[in-house]
């Protein structure tokens, strides 16, 4: 059947679940190191999983703006790689059944879909939804990865503490449900994984790990990080022999490495105005979003 505003259609009937937590792992606003689709496939390939509700991607998406890729053999077109955004009934390793909201970012009419999912939340008995995000900074993939964490209320953040005060960074479908939720009484949260800006353009297994572990550490859901963690190991052991090969490179990490260190020592002495290797200021920060953005829609271009 279809929901009230058009844009969804439910495959079965609704399952009748406890207070499940809801994932949104939407791609195609800042998905740096393609964290967030490592993630959600490591979620779907190694879990159980069935669609119970798919969305109408020619009422949200723009193709022209991320024209879905054919293969061309000799004289025929084989094959057209359909995207979907649909919802996902999943059940963790320990066979709690959670939802996963999972494909494209809606490049069209936003508050009508978030109109739509918040139904579908209120109709499945959401307890908390939890979005993912990895944005690219200024760090090191040397030291641990870092994560941003957000809520709509404070107690849902446990002992995340935040860095930045106020910074104004372009919108997305995944953080305005988070604030309209909010708005509207209903409990949400998000992590953005800190991925290093010279590896954004690359998979970084190693933010799609922090990224369900955060969501494990805040929701209780036992969720699989094995394989992105021996991926992650692999890529650290290539990006480590590429950096030892290139002298600018190297110079580069070494110098985040000490940018990192004093943002570290400054916090544990909570001391961090008095550092003397500031961390980027909230435009710059905007500006690097800003610059990941433009580069991705030229690679799609």
């Amino acid at each position: 059947m279809l929901d009230p505003y058009g844009l969804y259609e439910i495959t079965g009937d609704l399952p009748e679940l406890d207070g499940p937590v809801l994932i949104q792992a939407l791609t195609g606003f800042v998905d740096a190191g393609s964290s967030i689709q490592l993630a959600r496939e490591s979620l779907l390939d190694n879990l159980e999983n069935e669609v119970i509700a798919t969305f109408d991607l020619d009422q949200l998406l723009d193709y022209r703006s991320r024209r879905p890729p054919m293969v061309f053999v000799a004289d025929h077109f084989e094959s057209y790689e359909e995207p979907s955004l649909a919802l996902h009934l999943v059940k963790d390793q320990l066979g709690t059944p959670f939802l996963l909201l999972a494909g494209p970012e809606p490049d069209l009419q936003w508050e009508r879909f978030i109109a739509a999912i918040t139904l579908l939340i209120d109709q499945l008995g959401v307890s908390v939804t939890v979005g993912l995000n990895a944005i690219p900074m200024a760090v090191p993939h040397t030291r641990p990865v870092g994560v941003t964490a957000h809520a709509t209320d404070k107690r849902l953040l446990g002992e995340h503490e935040s860095w930045l005060q106020r910074v104004q960074v372009p919108a997305s479908v995944g953080n305005l449900l988070e604030f309209r939720l909010g708005n509207s009484g209903r409990d949400a949260l998000g992590y953005a994984a800190h991925v290093p800006h010279y590896l954004a353009q690359t998979g970084y297994p190693a933010a799609a790990e922090i990224l369900l572990d955060s969501v494990s550490t805040s929701t209780g859901l036992a969720l699989p990080t094995g394989g992105l963690r021996e991926s992650a190991k692999l890529v650290r052991g290539e990006v480590d022999k590429q950096i030892a090969d290139d002298e600018q490179a190297a110079r580069l990490v070494t110098s985040l490495e000490a940018q990192y260190d004093a943002f570290v020592r400054g916090r544990e002495a909570n001391l961090l105005a008095d550092s003397d290797t500031p961390l980027p200021t909230a435009d710059e920060l905007g500006a690097e979003l800003e610059r990941f953005l433009a580069e991705q829609s030229r690679d799609d271009s």
